[in-house]
């Protein structure tokens, strides 16, 4: 997939390139930076104001060529975050929406894929009278039926409590196992994106800020944007003095790394749950000022200050058994020098 557009609203301008051969694409992004307009602009149903798409070898969209194919034509499904199912249609009905042809070679297809989908017994049903996994089956079937090249899920588990959303995550991940085409999943939720796709673009601001293989972005965010959407808390700026020594100012603290150089490096981070309470090998030192603790439901959280003069607090995340394990508030705490994440914008 090769995709350039941009397109420039009264607030806003989406400005996005990236190239991508992966069938399972996560777009991570906050609330409000594109990652909607962007699928709709893959699906067709929005225009843009200049660009290029470029699917399976077939050009979309190519506004120098004149070339924007229509959103029938596209062979792309699109499941909107409420499934979009028509309220006054029966199961069966919302399935042959997208179809053309004789109502009884209609039907007939459309209970192959009732078939497909377990919504056997439900087809007279309206999505009204029909479970969250139920409706998103209906959704699928009716997408699926016009054998989409490409899917598009536009944040399909925004407004679902915990338990449905990992219910239907579990029959999405199920579903996905068997489509052979491209799938792209945008969301603002990082466990989505790290369960569901191979390669992750992240989004800010209408533009594409990071790109990499999903397990590795996470591991290695390189930028302090994707940092705190892969749920980085401790993010700080650093003064380099040399070679491998920085001053963090909102730590109040040095840095003397072992095994790893610092240039060119802007920034630093620490997962929450990377700390450990006692000293390995090639480990840096935290202590603990001014602790605050909070206990949640399987781990405790502590805050504190790494330094008397430091401007930030920094959060570990520490598993219930741990913490009770060692009955106190340790006086310091240290980080395997591979884990400090070294970020370069």
């Amino acid at each position: 997939m090769e995709v350039k557009i941009e397109k420039s609203l009264e607030k806003f301008r989406l400005d996005v390139e990236f190239v991508s051969e992966s069938r399972r694409i996560g777009i991570l992004g906050a609330s409000g930076s594109g990652k909607s307009l962007l699928l709709r602009s893959l699906a067709g149903v929005e225009s843009v104001d200049k660009g290029k798409i470029v699917f399976e070898g077939r050009t979309l969209l190519d506004t120098g060529r004149k070339i924007c194919e229509k959103p029938q034509n596209r062979r792309v499904g699109y499941l909107f975050q409420n499934y979009a199912l028509f309220p006054t249609m029966t199961v069966e009905e919302n399935i042959m929406a997208g179809l053309s042809g004789n109502r009884s070679k209609k039907r007939e297809r459309a209970a192959e894929f009732i078939e497909k989908f377990h919504l056997k017994g439900l087809e007279k049903r309206l999505p009204g009278e029909l479970s969250g996994g139920q409706q998103q089956r209906t959704a699928l079937a009716r997408m699926m039926i016009c054998r989409p090249q490409m899917i598009l899920l536009d944040e399909p588990y925004s407004a679902l409590d915990v338990y449905l959303r990992d219910q239907l995550q579990r029959e999405m991940l199920e579903f996905l196992k068997e489509y052979p085409g491209t799938v792209l999943l945008v969301s603002h939720n990082r466990d989505e994106i790290y369960r569901m796709s191979e390669e992750m673009l992240v989004m800010d601001r209408g533009r594409i800020v990071g790109q990499g293989k999903t397990k590795a972005l996470f591991q290695n965010p390189q930028t302090k944007i994707a940092a705190r959407l892969t749920g980085c808390k401790n993010i700080a700026d650093i003064v380099q003095k040399e070679g491998s020594t920085a001053f963090v100012p909102d730590w109040g603290m040095n840095l003397r790394l072992k095994t790893h150089s610092l240039e060119g490096v802007k920034a630093v981070a620490i997962r929450a749950h990377e700390f450990l309470m006692k000293e390995e090998e090639n480990c840096l030192c935290f202590p603990v000022y001014c602790p605050v603790v909070t206990e949640d439901m399987f781990e405790y959280n502590l805050s504190f200050l790494p330094n008397q003069e430091a401007k930030q607090r920094m959060d570990w995340k520490v598993s219930r058994y741990l913490w009770e394990s060692a009955g106190r508030i340790p006086e310091k705490l240290y980080l395997k020098e591979e884990k400090l994440l070294l970020l370069y914008e």
